[in-house]
């Protein structure tokens, strides 16, 4: 294994458990690095401890000049600055390479949502007269009820639940906060617990809330397949994944007066402006609203 191997094999077992990223993060800044040693390796077959800021930017222009996205640059800069940052933690360079690295600011593009009457239809979708449309009902309208992700939806365990109180504990990493319920997702999610779950899971000892019809822990791939395909049973033309009823929950709730802290809260977001954006949302709707219908617009 050669120095830039051993270094990116520790940069890997840095992420891991010390910084503790998401499996997504972790492949994303393992194939930017990867990617970024290989460049420099055939450029100039330079070592990553003998990377310079003008190598960066060089970098920096060949992936723009390949057709990526500000996004895709932005990311890539971001995985460098990271793993640059841990090589200079550690004594083998001086000064990170990426500090003084700019790009074009990438212009943020607001959210797609749904209107509350595309919602009522895309939830009335799942049979509610077999097994796995009465689990589909529970999931879809638990993900509207409270706008958890869907990593944190899949993760949640029968304990999570606090069926007679409302509400429902989403864990994330070290952070836990506890989401009310509506009625109806009570009554959705109670169905499914008392009469479903117990005829799907494989294991007696299974602590999944929600399982596959194999009977063990649903997955990302397979809860995204599930929306799929009730979006095109809806005839619904907006692209609808997992995370467009989280910003349809936050923007519904904002609309109807709940107050962004409160909303912040629900979301699990760390920051009060990755909130604002559902603001800019309900500002725009009103204005095309206005532009639509007033006689001298």
């Amino acid at each position: 294994m050669s120095t830039d191997e051993l270094l990116i094999s520790e940069f890997e077992t840095y992420l891991k458990d010390e910084k503790q990223v998401s499996s997504n993060t972790l492949v994303s800044y393992l194939s930017d690095v990867n990617q970024f040693s290989r460049y420099i390796n055939k450029k100039g077959n330079k070592s990553i401890t003998d990377v310079k800021k003008e190598d960066v930017s060089e970098y920096v222009q060949w992936i723009k000049k390949s057709g990526k996205s500000v996004a895709t640059m932005s990311r890539c800069v971001a995985s460098l600055k990271c793993f640059f940052g841990f090589l200079k933690s550690r004594g083998e360079i001086s000064s990170n390479p990426c500090e003084q690295i700019a790009l074009d600011k990438q212009k943020r593009k607001l959210p797609q949502i749904l209107t509350s009457k595309e919602v009522e239809l895309f939830l009335e979708q799942p049979d509610s007269s077999d097994i796995k449309g009465i689990r589909d009902k529970a999931m879809l309208e638990l993900l509207y009820a409270t706008g958890i992700r869907v990593s944190e939806l899949i993760a949640l365990d029968m304990s999570d639940l606090n069926l007679s109180a409302g509400i429902i504990r989403c864990r994330n990493k070290d952070k836990v906060r506890f989401i009310p319920l509506y009625s109806v997702a009570i009554k959705a999610i109670a169905e499914y617990t008392e009469n479903v779950r117990s005829n799907m899971i494989a294991d007696k000892n299974e602590e999944a809330l929600f399982v596959n019809m194999n009977g063990s822990r649903m997955s990302r791939q397979g809860f995204w397949k599930i929306v799929k395909s009730y979006q095109q049973k809806a005839g619904i033309e907006k692209e609808i994944t997992p995370h467009t009823l989280r910003h349809s929950f936050a923007a519904h709730l904002l609309e109807n007066g709940a107050d962004l802290q409160s909303i912040q809260e629900m979301l699990g977001h760390a920051d009060i402006s990755s909130t604002q954006v559902y603001a800019k949302i309900i500002k725009k709707q009103l204005k095309d609203i206005y532009n639509k219908a007033h006689p001298r617009a």
